[in-house]
Protein backbone atom coordinates (compact mmCIF):
# COMPACT_ATOMS: atom_id res chain seq x y z
CA UNK A 1 0.00 0.00 0.00
CA UNK A 2 1.17 3.77 -0.79
CA UNK A 3 0.05 5.70 1.96
CA UNK A 4 0.15 9.56 1.74
CA UNK A 5 -0.67 11.77 5.07
CA UNK A 6 -1.39 15.10 4.19
CA UNK A 7 -1.46 18.14 6.63
CA UNK A 8 -4.42 20.57 5.65
CA UNK A 9 -3.63 23.89 4.26
CA UNK A 10 -3.27 27.33 5.69
CA UNK A 11 -6.21 28.22 8.16
CA UNK A 12 -7.30 31.48 9.57
CA UNK A 13 -5.50 31.67 12.70
CA UNK A 14 -7.65 30.70 15.73
CA UNK A 15 -10.68 32.82 17.46
CA UNK A 16 -13.70 30.59 17.25
CA UNK A 17 -13.80 26.80 17.80
CA UNK A 18 -10.92 25.14 16.27
CA UNK A 19 -12.99 22.63 14.42
CA UNK A 20 -14.61 25.20 12.32
CA UNK A 21 -11.28 27.13 10.92
CA UNK A 22 -11.44 27.41 7.59
CA UNK A 23 -8.78 27.36 5.27
CA UNK A 24 -7.35 31.07 4.02
CA UNK A 25 -6.98 31.86 -0.06
CA UNK A 26 -3.11 30.56 0.48
CA UNK A 27 -5.12 27.75 2.32
CA UNK A 28 -6.40 26.76 -0.84
CA UNK A 29 -3.69 27.45 -3.20
CA UNK A 30 -1.09 25.03 -1.45
CA UNK A 31 -3.83 22.32 -1.21
CA UNK A 32 -4.64 22.82 -4.94
CA UNK A 33 -0.84 23.21 -5.41
CA UNK A 34 -0.66 19.74 -3.65
CA UNK A 35 -3.42 18.11 -5.43
CA UNK A 36 -2.27 19.12 -9.13
CA UNK A 37 1.74 17.71 -8.24
CA UNK A 38 -0.23 14.42 -7.07
CA UNK A 39 -2.25 14.33 -10.13
CA UNK A 40 1.11 14.85 -12.34
CA UNK A 41 2.50 11.91 -10.24
CA UNK A 42 -0.41 9.80 -11.39
CA UNK A 43 -1.84 8.77 -8.25
CA UNK A 44 -4.77 8.15 -7.95
CA UNK A 45 -6.35 7.35 -4.43
CA UNK A 46 -8.47 4.59 -3.50
CA UNK A 47 -9.63 6.19 0.01
CA UNK A 48 -8.95 9.16 1.64
CA UNK A 49 -9.60 9.19 5.50
CA UNK A 50 -10.37 12.91 6.78
CA UNK A 51 -10.45 14.86 10.19
CA UNK A 52 -13.94 16.00 10.56
CA UNK A 53 -12.65 19.29 11.03
CA UNK A 54 -13.36 22.00 8.72
CA UNK A 55 -9.89 22.81 6.92
CA UNK A 56 -9.10 19.01 7.06
CA UNK A 57 -12.25 18.58 5.22
CA UNK A 58 -11.67 21.55 2.90
CA UNK A 59 -8.30 20.42 2.24
CA UNK A 60 -9.24 16.66 0.84
CA UNK A 61 -12.40 18.27 -1.11
CA UNK A 62 -9.85 20.27 -2.79
CA UNK A 63 -7.79 17.32 -3.67
CA UNK A 64 -10.49 15.17 -4.58
CA UNK A 65 -11.70 17.80 -7.34
CA UNK A 66 -8.54 17.41 -9.42
CA UNK A 67 -9.48 13.16 -9.81
CA UNK A 68 -11.78 12.11 -12.61
CA UNK A 69 -11.88 9.02 -10.46
CA UNK A 70 -15.11 8.53 -7.76
CA UNK A 71 -12.51 8.26 -4.38
CA UNK A 72 -14.11 7.11 -1.39
CA UNK A 73 -13.63 9.63 1.37
CA UNK A 74 -14.03 8.81 5.03
CA UNK A 75 -14.34 11.50 7.68
CA UNK A 76 -12.53 9.80 10.86
CA UNK A 77 -13.46 11.41 14.06
CA UNK A 78 -10.14 10.14 15.59
CA UNK A 79 -7.62 11.65 13.30
CA UNK A 80 -7.69 15.23 14.87
CA UNK A 81 -4.83 17.35 16.17
CA UNK A 82 -4.81 15.25 19.50
CA UNK A 83 -5.71 11.89 18.08
CA UNK A 84 -4.26 8.66 18.45
CA UNK A 85 -1.48 7.35 16.00
CA UNK A 86 -1.39 4.08 17.02
CA UNK A 87 -5.52 3.85 17.23
CA UNK A 88 -5.23 4.96 13.12
CA UNK A 89 -2.57 2.30 12.87
CA UNK A 90 -4.76 -0.26 14.45
CA UNK A 91 -8.04 0.88 12.56
CA UNK A 92 -5.50 0.49 9.07
CA UNK A 93 -4.33 -2.39 9.50
CA UNK A 94 -8.03 -3.47 10.06
CA UNK A 95 -8.72 -2.45 6.77
CA UNK A 96 -8.79 -4.57 3.37
CA UNK A 97 -7.43 -1.65 1.42
CA UNK A 98 -4.08 -2.01 -0.66
CA UNK A 99 -3.87 1.15 -3.12
CA UNK A 100 -2.62 4.43 -2.76
CA UNK A 101 -4.31 5.70 0.29
CA UNK A 102 -4.59 9.19 1.39
CA UNK A 103 -5.17 10.66 4.81
CA UNK A 104 -5.73 14.48 5.65
CA UNK A 105 -5.04 15.83 8.96
CA UNK A 106 -3.51 17.85 11.23
CA UNK A 107 0.03 18.77 13.35
CA UNK A 108 0.86 16.88 15.63
CA UNK A 109 -1.31 13.93 14.67
CA UNK A 110 0.69 13.82 11.39
CA UNK A 111 3.87 13.73 12.39
CA UNK A 112 3.24 11.07 15.04
CA UNK A 113 1.70 9.00 12.22
CA UNK A 114 4.53 9.32 10.10
CA UNK A 115 6.72 7.87 13.31
CA UNK A 116 4.10 5.44 14.06
CA UNK A 117 3.66 4.07 10.75
CA UNK A 118 7.46 3.74 10.01
CA UNK A 119 8.41 1.67 12.98
CA UNK A 120 9.56 4.74 14.98
CA UNK A 121 11.62 6.91 12.76
CA UNK A 122 12.27 10.34 13.11
CA UNK A 123 8.90 12.37 13.30
CA UNK A 124 9.17 15.01 10.66
CA UNK A 125 7.48 18.81 10.81
CA UNK A 126 4.89 19.26 8.25
CA UNK A 127 4.69 22.67 6.40
CA UNK A 128 1.20 23.31 5.49
CA UNK A 129 -0.26 21.05 2.68
CA UNK A 130 2.83 18.88 3.21
CA UNK A 131 2.23 15.54 1.96
CA UNK A 132 4.37 12.54 3.65
CA UNK A 133 4.29 9.09 1.04
CA UNK A 134 5.02 6.00 3.16
CA UNK A 135 5.61 2.19 1.21
CA UNK A 136 3.54 0.66 3.74
CA UNK A 137 3.33 -3.12 4.26
CA UNK A 138 0.97 -4.80 4.91
CA UNK A 139 2.25 -8.07 6.23
CA UNK A 140 5.07 -6.24 8.59
CA UNK A 141 2.64 -3.59 9.63
CA UNK A 142 5.08 -1.18 8.98
CA UNK A 143 6.16 1.02 6.56
CA UNK A 144 9.37 3.40 4.93
CA UNK A 145 8.83 6.96 4.59
CA UNK A 146 9.51 7.83 0.99
CA UNK A 147 9.38 11.00 0.47
CA UNK A 148 8.19 14.64 2.60
CA UNK A 149 7.15 17.37 -0.40
CA UNK A 150 5.88 20.59 0.84
CA UNK A 151 4.17 23.02 -1.31
CA UNK A 152 7.51 25.33 -0.91
CA UNK A 153 9.22 22.88 -2.83
CA UNK A 154 7.12 22.87 -5.79
CA UNK A 155 7.86 27.00 -6.45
Amino acid sequence: MQLYVMRHGNAVPSGQSDAKRPLTQLGEQEAALMANWLHQQDICFEHIFVSPFCRAQQTANIVAQHFHETIVSETLSFITPSGNAKGFHDYLDGTQLSGNVLVVSHMPFVSYLVSELTAGQASPIFQTAAIAHIHYDRDKMSGDLVRLVSPYDLL
